[in-house]
Formats: structure tokens, C-alpha cells, sequence
């Protein structure tokens, strides 16, 4: 089947803009011959929740779903009671770009944390605990965290350590989105299990789908039976339970395989740190934050925007300062970049 559809499609907008991973796209069609069980009885599944263990240790719980979305809002759902509440980063996906599912199905009460770099630390967070056992208010139970946050930069395993001690002191939890996770190991130069299991996060929404994986997520639950217990009820529930599950499995198989998953995000991190320091030769532009990961965020003169979005496209973070983000992604070239700079130089002069 031919279509019009242009391939030449550069964009810095989303790493959602890029393709499937050949090494992904041939597992997909490995796992698409014969019949096989649902509802992740088959051995693909079987294999891939191996696979996971070895990355994230044996005492897991793994559950496959369709999106992001559905990982952080059934994952937040296993930990509380609508009487809850999850604080969290202002800037964090949970409050911002998820159309309220989080307080809606869960019942919960988000408490959005000011942030100038996505980041959030215990100074910020205590003064919501100071109301627990108060009848009158939501009762704080997890403390959310973005790994690396939505501004692009990264917490320690130190750092992380340090908030899910202080959760677990005070009888919260502890909840990741790793939406990027991969992209975070790959800047902090650590092992998968280092910023998560092994620093004391309880759940974790760990994506693949921005870094070479077509669709689907999981939602993972570390040395917890008992608030991972009822997730196979709370997923069928929530409309995620995956009848052909074959096919989100065998994905995450070849994703965390050979290092497949180090392997796109080593290079996504390159070229964000390339496109930085490309941009930085444009006297108009200014790099708002620190670029660790796969994003850059800059200021760019207001009459150059609109129009290098079309031939570009890209998002606009803050308009009122003009402050724009660009991502890169597994299959960004250096010539991409240069092109993109270039076109930017032209239209700032």
C-alpha cells in the first residue's frame, strides 16, 4: 500500500514523533505468527517479566497496560484511598497533562509543588505532612516523583533515596514516573535498578513508548505483595488488561535486550547535549535549563517561533517568555540538528 504521507518529517517536538525501532518492529512481527494464549498467559509475556527481573530484581511485580497515562493513574490508584493525597512537582505530568485522570479516578487530592527545575525535596514536602490524622483534610500517602522530570533533569539515586526514606518515615509511598527512565539511567550512567528498587521507590510507570517502542507501558511494584495485590482487578478495571499481550511483551523483550533501551537513550542524551551547544553560537537564544537528558529548553526571539515550527515543528513551553522545547529522540541526526540551527540563525538575524 503506497500513500502520500511525507517521510522527511523533522521534528523536535515530542520523542512520540519517532518511529518504531527496527529491533522492536521485528519483534512485533516475530510474535505475530501463530495463536498464542490472552491476557498474558502466553510465553512472550512469560519471557519478558524474566527479563525484567534481571534488570530490576526477582522481588516484582510486573503489569503490562496500553499508555503512560494509564500506568501513573492505575499505579497511584493501588496505593491510595480516595481520601488521599499525592504530592508531587507542579511541572509533573500528573498535574499537568493528564486531563485530571489522576484525581478523577483516583478520588485523590494532588498537592502541586512549585518547581524551577522539576525537581521537588523534602524542605518543599514537609509542611504537607503536618495535617496527617486531621479528619478535616486529605491525608497525604505518596509522594510522586519524575525520573528525569518533565524540565529534562535528573535525581540522584541519592537524592531519591533521601525522599522515599523520608515517605517511608512518615508512612507514604513512594511513586515514580519513568515515562523517560531510560533516558535518566543512561545521563547518570547507572543500572535501571539503582534509581529505582535500589533507592526505595515502592511503584514504578516505567514507558518505553519515547524511546523506540510502538505502544505500551508497565506499571512495576518492588518488594510491595501486598499494595501490588489487587492490581490485576484494578487494571481490568481500569480498561487496561491487554487481550493479544503478545504484543506489548515481545516489545519490551527486544527493548530490554542487547541493551536496546541504553543504546537510544545514550544517543537521544548526545543529541540534546549537541543541539545545546549548537544553539548556544545564536546570541538571541538563552538555555533555560540544565541539559541532562533528551530535552533542551531555551528562550528564542518571539518573531522566529511560528515560523520555525512549521517547517520544524516544536512546542511552545512558556509564551509569555518565549520559551520553547525541543527534544530529540533515537533516530534524531547531528544533521538534523545542524540543519534546524541553521534555519534558526537565519530567521534571528
Amino acid at each position: 500500500m503506497q500513500t502520500n504521507v511525507s517521510k522527511k518529517l523533522i521534528s523536535f517536538a515530542s520523542d512520540n514523533y519517532s518511529p518504531v525501532h527496527p529491533d522492536v518492529m521485528d519483534a512485533i512481527v516475530e510474535a505475530n505468527s501463530g495463536q498464542a494464549k490472552a491476557y498474558g498467559e502466553d510465553e512472550y509475556t512469560k519471557l519478558s517479566d524474566d527479563i525484567f527481573k534481571k534488570h530490576f530484581g526477582e522481588s516484582i511485580d510486573v503489569y503490562y497496560v496500553f499508555n503512560g497515562t494509564a500506568a501513573n493513574v492505575l499505579g497511584l490508584k493501588a496505593l491510595t484511598e480516595p481520601f488521599h493525597s499525592i504530592i508531587c512537582a507542579e511541572t509533573a505530568h500528573i498535574n499537568g497533562d493528564e486531563c485530571g485522570a489522576p484525581e478523577r479516578f483516583t478520588g485523590c487530592k494532588i498537592l502541586a509543588i512549585p518547581s524551577t527545575d522539576g525537581k521537588i525535596a523534602i524542605e518543599q514536602i514537609k509542611k504537607y505532612l503536618y495535617h496527617i490524622g486531621n479528619h478535616h483534610r486529605n491525608q497525604p500517602k505518596v509522594i510522586s516523583i519524575t525520573e528525569p522530570t518533565e524540565y529534562g533533569t535528573v535525581y540522584t539515586p541519592q537524592e531519591i533515596k533521601k525522599i522515599a526514606d523520608y515517605a517511608h518515615e512518615n508512612g507514604l509511598y513512594l511513586h515514580m514516573d519513568g515515562a523517560r527512565l531510560s533516558n535518566a539511567a543512561a545521563s547518570l550512567n547507572v543500572s535501571l535498578r539503582e534509581i529505582t528498587i535500589d533507592a526505595g521507590v515502592d511503584v514504578l510507570s516505567f514507558g518505553g513508548t519515547k524511546n523506540g517502542i510502538m505502544s505500551g507501558e508497565t506499571v512495576i511494584f518492588f518488594n510491595k505483595p501486598d499494595i501490588g495485590y489487587n492490581f490485576k482487578f484494578i487494571r481490568k478495571q481500569g480498561m487496561q488488561l491487554v487481550s493479544k499481550m503478545r504484543y506489548i511483551s515481545a516489545q519490551f523483550i527486544a527493548f530490554l535486550s542487547n541493551d536496546l533501551w541504553l543504546k537510544n537513550a545514550k544517543h537521544a542524551n548526545e543529541m540534546a547535549t549537541i543541539l545545546e551547544n549548537e544553539l548556544k553560537s545564536i546570541p538571541k537564544i538563552k538555555i533555560t535549563q540544565k541539559v541532562e537528558t533528551n530535552v533542551v529548553f531555551a528562550i528564542m526571539p518571539k518573531e522566529c517561533i511560528s515560523q520555525a515550527q512549521e517547517k520544524y515543528p516544536f512546542y511552545i513551553w512558556d509564551a509569555e517568555i518565549s520559551e520553547v522545547r525541543l527534544m530529540t529522540s533515537f533516530d534524531t541526526k547531528k544533521e538534523n540538528i545542524l540543519e534546524f540551527v541553521e534555519y534558526i540563525k537565519q530567521l534571528s538575524h
